[in-house]
């Protein structure tokens, strides 16, 4: 985890680099199929987020993007 975390540090850093209208992140993890997960191996979504990228960001990684929040894997 302390890993994992060191990562996604790193990885914010470079982004906020790369885009400086970068104020937030969000971090998801999907495990389990009933969590979503439809892909069985471990990957972590970081998403940068921008103010007012979403009218209301209550709620967090649910309702991020919500035209992609439902989709069907082919």
């Amino acid at each position: 985890m302390s890993d994992l975390d060191e990562i996604l540090k790193e990885q914010k850093k470079e982004l906020k680099k790369l885009d400086k209208k970068i104020s937030a992140f969000n971090v998801g993890v999907n495990i389990g199929k009933d969590a979503g997960q439809s892909i069985m191996h471990c990957h972590i979504h970081l998403i940068p987020r921008r103010k007012g990228d979403v009218e209301d960001p209550r709620g967090g990684v649910r309702g991020v993007i919500p035209e992609k929040q439902k989709y069907k894997r082919k």
